[in-house]
C-alpha cells in the first residue's frame, strides 16, 4: 500500500519533477518529488481555492498542510510585502520543497516549518487556508477547524476546499457547530470552497 503523504517522514524512493502553473495570469515554477501531495500538477481543488482566495495585500496568513507550497505560495503573492504566509506541514519532505518554492518564485514574506496540525503554531491570522488531508480522516481535520478558530483574529477566516463526496457536508455542519457561521464560496468539479469567519 502506498504511504500517506501526512506522514512525517516519507520512505518514498526521491522522483523530483518540475512543474508551471499559471496562477493569477502569472507563471509559478513548483518543485515536487514522490511522497507529496499531487506530486504531478497543481490539482483542481487546490486551484479552485486558490481562485477564491480574498486575501488582501497586508494580510497575514497560515496555510496548514502545504504540501510543497502551491497555496501558500499563491497567498504570498496576493498578502503582498506587506504581508506574510506561514507554511507548515507534518511531511519534512513536503516542507523541504515548499521552501524551495518560495525561494524559486522569489516571495520573501514566506516562513515554511515542520508541525503536525498545529503544534509548532503560537501566531494569529487573518486567514488559515488549507485543502485538508480527507483520507487522514475526521480525527485529524475536524481538531484543525477547532484550532483554526482559536488562531485567527476577530474577523479573520478560515478557508478550506472539499470534495463534495469526501464529506463536504459533515464538514459545513462542523465548520458551523465551531464558528457559528458557514459558507459555499465555490462550487465546481465535484469541489466545493467553505468560509467561515470569526466573529
Amino acid at each position: 500500500m502506498a504511504e500517506h503523504y501526512f506522514t512525517s517522514k516519507p520512505q518514498s524512493e526521491h522522483e523530483s519533477i518540475q512543474l508551471t502553473a499559471d496562477i493569477f495570469g502569472r507563471e509559478f515554477v513548483f518543485m515536487t518529488d514522490a511522497g507529496v501531495f499531487s506530486k504531478n500538477a497543481v490539482d483542481f481543488g487546490t486551484m479552485l481555492l486558490i481562485s477564491s482566495l480574498e486575501i488582501k495585500p497586508g494580510d497575514r496568513v497560515l496555510d496548514v498542510g502545504c504540501g510543497y507550497g502551491p497555496l501558500g505560495i499563491a497567498a504570498a503573492y496576493l498578502a503582498g510585502h506587506a504581508g506574510s504566509v506561514d507554511l507548515i506541514d507534518i511531511n519534512e519532505r513536503a516542507v523541504s520543497l515548499a521552501k524551495q518554492n518560495a525561494a524559486l518564485n522569489n516571495l520573501a514574506n514566506v516562513r515554511v516549518w515542520q508541525s503536525d496540525g498545529f503544534a509548532q503554531v503560537t501566531d494569529v491570522y487573518d486567514w488559515i487556508i488549507t485543502n485538508p488531508p480527507i483520507r487522514a480522516g475526521k480525527k485529524v481535520i475536524y481538531p484543525m477547524v477547532e484550532q483554526a478558530y482559536e488562531h485567527l483574529k476577530p474577523g479573520g477566516g478560515l478557508m478550506l476546499v472539499i470534495r463534495t463526496k469526501q464529506g463536504a457536508k459533515s464538514m459545513e455542519k462542523k465548520m458551523h457547530e465551531v464558528f457559528g457561521n458557514v459558507e459555499t464560496v465555490s462550487l465546481k468539479g465535484g469541489y466545493r470552497v467553505l468560509k467561515s469567519i470569526r466573529n
